[in-house]
């Protein structure tokens, strides 16, 4: 049984220097499992190809991977509080480090799955346990920049993740991308036996609110499974609408649950903090805002342009260069201007950065997208710092292991959600798109009889039989207006995430009238 050591215990261990110990430690963690969150990312295509699996189906190893976060995230509280924080840290790494090794050799698209779960679990844990550690080991007058320090760590990761990616597939193959964090995780728990505080395990054990877990896990699964079904077997089909019926009946079974026990698994007494409410809303449109532009932007400039793997990632690294500037900037500036003016600029260049992306097609040069992308990563910058300093500058210290988990759980339950929405979206406008395009193409359209005469004559000149000429221009015509009809649908997706960005005005101007307790 551990020894309880407390962070006043390990200051006094180690000195000044301690601070700056746990927070390498804490990052190291956070970061390689929230690496793992985008380096599938730019894989999608080739995982495709090896199962046969849809974009639909191939969402889930990212919705998956969040809602199991989520789920981690719940329970991260109570594990700390009856194991400490060292111990928890521990295994969730080891936990983790299994997922990787099952989903590194997976035969099927159900291990494989499986594997991502057990990874989303275990960076659930410990991503909540991070930030509150962290939060702790700075003084008061500091933590904006702790929190911006964090924050980096947490979004650099997945900035630089798809790049990283895109080399191990070009170089080995898709499955090598689930061991490349293997020496990260190694490293993190060698320090974390140093440097994480610790705590005997109590003689009585808290109660755990095993019902609200329950009924919160039901809920996030029948929602996240009916948006991400119902293009394939029918909105208004009695599957997808009875799943719906049963996340909103579970969801608010939750709730009253929650009211109504003695100890919560969350603890709801929390949101009656207006300054916290506010930025756990905010926390919920931006942690969809983001994460589903890593998402989408990989997979369009791979299906549409035909970027690699490694030009796919490479497009992506400037943002990520960039925040290295703008996350420890944003921090320090949490700590001195009112936060609502910070987060509406953060708002307002995720906005401009998604109504820009809406005009990308297959003939966007590469730096211009870039140009593009920088937008997004201001707009982070500006945002997700100053949403976890804010939320827990309004909380007691007794409160911050809660708070620091809620916070979490609500911006990974935002990108769950939003990332199923936007590519229900997808492909909801795809075909859409394919049929009002396809209705213009009579015998009445000049330009269509002009392209099929061109096409014509060069399969004829590559010595093609007569009677497959007209049959090749029309499947050529048929390529082309899918093509235009995919970009289409991916420049109306990004157009949703800006109108998305701007829900997050209300509650942070909201913020600005909220008063601190």
């Amino acid at each position: 049984m551990l020894p309880s050591i407390s962070t006043d215990d390990l200051f006094e261990q180690y000195g000044p220097a301690y601070r700056w110990l746990a927070s390498i430690t804490c990052m190291l963690g956070a970061m390689t499992m929230v690496l793992t969150q985008t380096t599938v990312n730019v894989a999608f295509p080739d995982i495709m190809g090896a199962f046969g699996i849809g974009r639909d189906q191939a969402q889930w190893l990212s919705s998956g991977f969040f809602a199991a976060m989520t789920a981690g995230m719940l329970i991260s509280a109570w594990l700390i509080s009856v194991f400490g924080e060292r111990a928890v840290y521990v295994v969730s790494l080891i936990l983790f480090l299994l997922g990787s090794a099952a989903s590194g050799v997976a035969p099927n698209v159900d291990m494989l799955m499986s594997g991502r779960f057990l990874q989303g679990i275990a960076a659930g844990i410990i991503q909540p346990l991070a930030m509150s550690v962290m939060f702790r080991v700075f003084p008061p007058e500091r933590r904006g920049a702790a929190m911006g320090l964090f924050s980096m760590g947490i979004v650099f990761a997945p900035a630089m993740g798809p790049t990283l990616g895109g080399v191990v597939i070009d170089f080995f193959n898709w499955r090598y991308i689930f061991f490349l964090t293997v020496p990260s995780i190694i490293m993190a728990i060698f320090m974390g036996l140093f440097f994480m505080p610790s705590r005997a395990l109590p003689k009585k054990i808290p109660p755990f609110d095993l019902a609200g877990f329950l009924l919160i896990c039901f809920s996030l699964f029948c929602l996240l499974f009916a948006l991400g079904s119902g293009n394939r077997i029918g909105w208004a089909s009695n599957q997808i609408v009875g799943t719906f019926t049963a996340a909103g009946i579970g969801f608010i079974t939750f709730i009253l649950w929650e009211i109504s026990t003695e100890k919560p698994l969350m603890d709801l007494n929390l949101f009656r903090n207006p300054r916290f409410t506010s930025t756990a809303f905010l926390a919920f449109f931006v942690g969809g805002v983001f994460l589903s532009s890593t998402f989408l932007i990989p997979l369009f400039v791979q299906s549409i342009q035909g970027y690699t793997p490694l030009r796919a990632g490479l497009l992506l690294m400037p943002g990520g260069l960039l925040l290295l500037l703008l996350f420890p900037i944003a921090g320090r500036i949490s700590d001195s201007l009112p936060a609502h003016v910070i987060l509406i600029s953060g708002l307002l260049a995720f906005i401009m950065a998604f109504v820009q992306l809406s005009t990308v097609d297959v003939n966007t040069p590469f730096w211009t997208f870039v140009y593009f992308t920088l937008f997004i990563r201001f707009g982070l910058a500006f945002t997700m710092p100053v949403i976890n300093a804010t939320a827990l500058k309004a909380l007691s210290s007794e409160q911050v292991n809660q708070g620091s988990g809620i916070i979490s759980f609500v911006r990974m339950l935002g990108a769950a959600i939003w990332l199923n929405c936007v590519i229900a979206y997808l492909d909801f406008r795809v075909p859409s798109h394919s049929d009002a395009l396809t209705a213009t193409q009579t015998a009445a359209n000049a330009t269509t009889r002009q392209m099929l005469a061109a096409v014509e004559k060069l399969l004829a000149e590559a010595g093609a039989a007569e009677n497959v000429q007209a049959p090749g221009a029309l499947h050529f015509l048929s390529q082309v207006l899918y093509e235009q009809a995919s970009t289409m649908g991916f420049q109306d997706a990004f157009l949703a995430l800006s109108f998305l960005a701007a829900a997050g005005i209300a509650p942070a101007w909201y913020l600005s009238r909220a008063k601190a307790r």
